[in-house]
Parts: C-alpha cells; structure tokens; sequence
C-alpha cells in the first residue's frame, strides 16, 4: 500500500497571488521504513525569532520547507487569511514572482509574526531553486 506525505504549501496562484495549499510527496515501503523520494536541497539555517518579531510583506522566493521546533509563527496572506504553526509542523513557503512583475505589498506575498510568549526556533531548509 503506496502512502504520501501532505505539507502545506504557501504558493501563488495563477496572478501571483499568495495562497496556503498543500503538496503531496508519495511515500514508498524502504527496509522498514516509510520514505519519499530525494528532495533536493541547498543549504540549511537555523532560526531563532524572539516573541513579537513581524516582517513586512515578502515572497519566499526560492522554496524553503521550515521546521518549527519552538513558539508558534503565524502566516498572514493578503486576503486576510492566517494559518499558526507550532512545535513540530512544518511547511514550504514557495511563493514567488517571476523577473517580469514588480512586486507591490498591497498584492503580493506573505508576513509573519512570532505568537505567544516564547522564542520561535526553526530550521529552514532552502530547496531547489524556483523556475518559472
């Protein structure tokens, strides 16, 4: 029996907008274990943020899957949305803009603030790069 892994996704859709999904990444029987394919990677950054920390409006750009493994981020998208994400999810920021739009904060991207009282700590680990 074939299973799959689901992360969710911040990723744009057809005009560039930031919108939360999620990505399926089939999983295979291997000695006992369940695994995916190879994801490949680039590099890996460890994070701290402390309590109250907010960023602008900005796109991922080059896909990162970030680990949180204390505290609690909150995504906002320009539609008001918001999703949290504590001690053990993890997501893929993978929204981006192509060369040929200009980013504008009133449209595009995400931001992120720290939630709660403790410090968030993270592992990003940026993927392959984007290609349009």
């Amino acid at each position: 029996m074939e299973k799959a892994a689901v992360l969710s996704t911040i990723t744009v859709n057809d005009d560039f907008v930031t919108v939360f999904a999620e990505e399926t990444f089939p999983q295979h029987t291997r000695g006992g274990m369940v695994l995916t394919d190879r994801i490949e990677a680039q590099n890996l950054r460890l994070r701290e943020s402390a309590p109250g920390y907010q960023t602008d409006w900005h796109v991922a750009g080059d896909p990162t899957l970030i680990i949180i493994q204390q505290g609690t981020l909150r995504i906002h998208l320009q539609n008001g949305d918001y999703r949290d994400f504590s001690k053990g999810d993890s997501f893929i920021a993978r929204d981006y803009l192509p060369d040929n739009i200009d980013f504008d904060k009133g449209i595009h991207g995400h931001k992120a603030e720290v939630r709660g009282n403790d410090t968030l700590k993270a592992v990003h680990i940026k993927l392959v790069k984007q290609t349009d």
